[in-house]
């Protein structure tokens, strides 16, 4: 195995880690804040320790194949993590905590162990946002880039022309990113610039900016989007956390290169519009026949809070304006089906993707048909293609993991002695990386902070295989890996 790109990629990833540091340091020294230190010590500490390795890989990649990149996705976001946490263990948070809410931050999920967020300093905060910025653009490289050619889930069928593993690894990673950083770039500053004009002040803009962009959902406030409760962000933060849910191959060709019909003719992007209206539609029509007062005497704002949360559920990115799962049962139980669907795949988007959706949903039909009819040829189609076996068994298999891991997180969650509320919809939010569960303990009024220390481990644990999307662990576990 060729582990010099490893090294190479690792100490670059690193570096550009400890570099985001400045900012949150610039910004505690700037309002006075006695926690500067902290950031100034580490931002150097990851400098230097991505610089050394840099330099011990040599400074150049090597040529490379399928086993160095399965090893880099899996390392980085086993990695990272660890040398994130160090400002939270600075400011005075256990390991356990700091790690939990470092990998929340970059796996973009937004559940946190945090309270009392409306007086944290701001260079902690802007850390929490960085953190998850830095996770969505490394979601969707490695969605865009690295999965497909990986064959992992199903994402073969996105795999770009041109894309042989052998020798091509890291080169290819460079183009894919220059395109899709310019994009994400570009969206989160439009982001930014409409939150300042919807109200906010320039810090929270960017800080919510990165936030929306990567779907991940941190906030500066205990309150989450609920402290701009009935303001022109909320309807602005529905339009960019679908955004974040779309598949960014295709923004990129929208934007970059004028082509808008594959963005439209794509059917992802169809079925992720339709089941955010759908399900909106439903939970909203719920709350009418609940005659909930806030709905019936304002029923224009009552379908805005309605359709923020599910789009903020359904991509993941976690953000609450109220505690939805107050809104009655039914309600609570469709909000944890939607926490399980996800946004298209090539997005900041989590779960289990759009496409893994519909192809599963065709090849139950085709069974169904070939039971009614044994000597028919059921071909499943997807797009127009008809999907291959190798494929069919990708997605079959990351439907299986999937779900097997939500169902042993739960378990393990219940025999730390949570509720079964909890425990279901805490393995569900981090095996989903959306965020608040379900509650009163960990729900959108809560955070994790309640949870034993086995708890938050199960919980982080589940993020990290949710986001690596399971495959790519579990090829590391095997014996043949290794032996080459």
């Amino acid at each position: 195995m060729h582990l010099r790109v490893v090294i190479l990629a690792l100490g670059i990833m690193t570096a550009l880690l400890g570099a985001a540091m400045i900012p949150c340091w610039l910004l505690d020294v700037a309002d006075g804040r006695d926690e500067w230190p902290v950031f100034a010590a580490s931002a150097t500490m990851l400098l230097l320790f991505g610089g050394g390795l840099i330099v011990l890989s040599g400074g150049r990649p090597e040529r490379t194949g399928a086993r160095e990149a399965f090893l880099l996705t899996v390392l980085v976001w086993v990695v990272l993590p660890a040398m994130a946490a160090i400002p939270f263990m600075g400011i005075g948070m256990s390991f356990t905590d700091a790690m939990f809410e470092s990998i929340s931050g970059l796996t973009t999920t937004g559940s946190t162990v945090m309270s009392g967020l409306d007086n944290q300093p701001r260079g902690i905060l802007l850390w929490r946002a960085i953190l998850q910025w830095f996770g969505g653009i490394g979601i969707i490289v490695t969605a865009i880039a690295i999965l497909p050619m990986l064959r992992v889930g199903g994402m073969q069928l996105f795999q770009l022309e041109s894309s042989d593993v052998s020798g091509k690894f890291v080169p290819r990673i460079g183009e894919v990113s220059a395109q899709i950083g310019m994009i994400y770039l570009f969206i989160s500053i439009a982001c930014a610039a409409t939150y300042m004009l919807c109200g906010m002040n320039a810090f929270e803009a960017i800080a919510h900016a990165m936030t929306t962009v990567a779907a991940g959902g941190y906030s500066t406030y205990d309150a989450s989007f609920g402290a701009f409760y009935e303001t022109a962000a909320v309807p602005a933060a529905i339009f960019f956390m679908i955004i974040a849910g779309l598949p960014f191959s295709l923004l990129a060709l929208a934007l970059i290169h004028g082509r808008v019909k594959p963005l439209i003719s794509d059917p992802q992007p169809r079925l992720f519009m339709g089941l955010i209206l759908g399900i909106t539609f439903t939970v909203f029509i719920l709350r009418l026949l609940a005659d909930q007062d806030y709905v019936v005497i304002s029923p224009i704002n009552g379908f805005i809070e309605t359709m923020f949360n599910v789009v903020s559920v359904m991509t993941g990115t976690g953000y609450a304006t109220v505690p939805y799962d107050g809104w009655g049962e039914p309600i609570v139980m469709i909000f944890l089906i939607t926490i399980f669907l996800g946004g298209c795949a090539g997005s900041a988007a989590c779960g289990i993707k759009m496409f893994r959706l519909e192809i599963t949903f065709r090849a139950v039909l085709a069974h169904a048909q070939q039971m009614i009819s044994p000597h028919r040829v059921v071909r499943i189609r997807y797009g127009g293609k008809v999907i291959d076996n190798d494929t069919l068994q990708s997605v079959m298999v990351f439907v299986f993991l999937y779900l097997a891991t939500f169902i042993v997180a739960a378990i393990l969650l219940s025999l730390t002695g949570e509720d079964p509320l909890t425990a279901i919809s805490g393995a569900a939010t981090s095996v989903s990386n959306v965020g608040p569960g379900l509650g009163p303990e960990i729900g959108p009024a809560s955070t994790f902070g309640g949870l034993t220390d086995r708890g938050k481990w199960i919980c982080a644990i589940a993020m990290l295989l949710g986001r690596l999307e399971f495959t790519a662990v579990f090829v590391l576990m095997t014996q043949r890996f290794w032996r080459g």
